[in-house]
């Protein structure tokens, strides 16, 4: 199609449609520390855009995800098809039939669907794309620590107000890949060696959390976990079998990845996909295990968009999901971050258990017009998702009682409001607390966070053939608490039981049983003279901190086994 017949179809549309609107007004378009533009991008190379179109039966969804959640619901485990879910959100053909339109006249080509039909992902030249998306500049930007490219808009974009009904944004403009939070901390000093560990490990995991040898995959049902991460890494089969070699030998356990979804490139280890793969294995021991991997997807898209698209296109999937990703609520976008949100909604209908990790930041700190406040983490404060905060043992070296982490995400969000499976143990927190920061560092009324905890430090890891000790972050407690959730389901599947799906009614309803309620120690925050560095404390019960604690595995087991 000649560039005069596509801008002659586009000007038909604006005309038609009096005029413009931004989607995603309160995006942050800032360049992250650490990235430099290398320039505009060459008018004739090709993008891949992503549109998310306007979804229908959104309240519908929510009280489905309700039922077959709540132990107390006839509908409980009853979850929905992929299919099911498509015929309930699907776009109107009005929607589908409007943007379609719109893209073609464009020149989009090699349009690719979902099977819920309410994503299009497609090619268009740098001149069509800013011609159909005017205020967007392409330019090159190369940073992170892989010093990866990407290719992104700094300029709000618009669209023809005739699509204001039906389109949610356009991802593959704006957002940039997050960096990793993980740390190698320094060794903690002592003195003698008797009775003592050197780090955390597989066995003291399996230790602290009451494990037996047993306690393992019976690899003859399909249950399946998944590690998702977005850094642009990569883990190496080598070092998982290096770690089982070191770290497995009590344990029965697999040393290879059952599937790849994605490019494994053939590039240098990363830490936090190697330790995302390592601890979902061996916690989740002998069970089929998938790793989604971003790298090698084209420079305009957005890895995590890509992973919800994977979500809505595949009828079978893994059990259990574990992610080690987060953004700070502030910087999205509020019709990228309410549509996000619908995604994980419609991955609980369907029976995921989704973990994500809580943040390494404590209660987080930002500044409005002078004033500090707490800084919320998304997707952590997603109401559809098992968010996982961070423990310490309280003597390093002993398989002891544990504290907090002051590393420990948690708090409360600004953008979602508490749902009402939360109602009763945060309002009580909020009551009895008695170490609560000034009301207006938070958001009281909304969703609180974490849910549940695991330890966050001091782990071993095998990356490039070298053990690194000390690693630390909630990227490790989480897929730890994602492979223990697998287990039980193993045993929930061979009993004749769905899997568990979304955790957060049932974990509220019960109160924490089945869980290690850790009671000492408070989060960072901000370091100025009215909280001087303090965030949230922990305390009996559930707390934004370490929720309502970490797995205690045979009484979990029992509260989570039967119906």
């Amino acid at each position: 199609m000649g560039l005069r017949t596509c801008l002659l179809g586009l000007l038909a549309l604006i005309v038609a449609s009096k005029g413009s609107y931004s989607p995603e007004p309160d995006q942050r378009r800032t360049l992250p520390p650490g990235w430099v533009s290398l320039g505009p991008v060459d008018p004739e190379e090709e993008l891949s855009l992503t549109f998310a179109l306007r979804q229908q039966n959104l309240e519908r969804l929510s009280e489905l995800v309700q039922a077959v959640s709540d132990p107390g619901s006839p509908r409980y485990g009853k979850y929905l098809t992929i299919e099911d879910v498509a015929e309930l959100v699907r776009p109107s053909p009005l929607t589908l039939h409007t943007v379609k339109k719109w893209l073609l006249a464009a020149g989009a080509r090699n349009c690719n669907s979902v099977t819920t039909q309410d994503f299009l992902t497609c090619w268009l030249s740098v001149r069509q794309a800013e011609l159909l998306l005017p205020g967007a500049e392409f330019h090159r930007y190369v940073g992170g620590p892989a010093k990866i490219h990407v290719v992104r808009s700094l300029r709000p974009y618009q669209l023809p107000q005739a699509l204001a009904s039906h389109v949610d944004f356009v991802g593959g403009l704006h957002r940039f890949p997050p960096t990793s939070s993980l740390r190698q901390r320094p060794k903690p000093q002592v003195a003698g060696s008797v009775g003592l560990h050197f780090g955390v490990t597989p066995s003291v995991i399996r230790e602290r959390y009451n494990l037996t040898a047993q306690d393992v995959g019976s690899g003859t049902t399909n249950n399946s976990q998944a590690c998702a991460q977005f850094l642009e890494q990569y883990f190496h089969d080598s070092d998982l079998a290096e770690f089982m070699h070191l770290f497995g030998g009590n344990f029965a356990h697999q040393t290879s990845v059952a599937r790849v979804v994605g490019k494994q490139g053939r590039g240098r280890a990363g830490i936090e996909a190697s330790l995302d793969v390592q601890y979902l294995m061996s916690a989740g021991a002998n069970i089929s295990t998938w790793v989604y991997s971003s790298p090698g997807r084209h420079e305009a898209q957005e890895p995590f968009l890509q992973w919800l698209l994977l979500l809505s296109n595949e009828s079978s999937l893994p059990h259990v999901h574990t992610v080690s990703y987060g953004d700070d609520e502030d910087s999205l976008s509020s019709a990228y971050i309410q549509r996000v949100n619908t995604e994980l909604m419609k991955a609980a209908s369907r029976g995921l258990t989704l973990l994500f990790a809580s943040g390494d930041s404590g209660a987080g700190c930002w500044s409005i017009s002078g004033r500090h406040q707490f800084r919320p983490s998304f997707p952590a404060s997603s109401p559809y998702v098992t968010t996982v905060g961070g423990t310490s043992f309280q003597n390093p070296f002993r398989v002891t009682n544990e504290i907090v982490d002051y590393i420990s995400g948690g708090g409360f969000s600004n953008v979602f409001p508490r749902p009402s499976y939360q109602e009763e143990a945060v309002v009580q927190f909020l009551n009895s607390s008695p170490h609560l920061p000034p009301s207006s560092y938070f958001n009281g009324s909304g969703r609180a966070y974490p849910d549940v905890a695991a330890l966050s430090d001091g782990y071993w890891v095998v990356s490039n053939s070298v053990p690194i000790p000390w690693v630390s972050g909630t990227s490790a407690s989480t897929p730890v608490f994602g492979g223990l959730i697998s287990l039980i389901n193993e045993h929930r599947i061979l009993s004749g039981h769905p899997p568990l799906g979304f955790l957060n009614p049932r974990l509220y309803q019960q109160r924490g049983a089945g869980l290690f309620d850790v009671t000492h120690g408070c989060h960072e925050s901000c370091l100025n003279e009215e909280v001087e560095g303090q965030g949230f404390c922990s305390g009996p019960g559930w707390d934004p901190v370490t929720g309502w604690g970490t797995p205690n595995f045979p009484a979990l087991l029992k509260t989570l086994l039967n119906p």
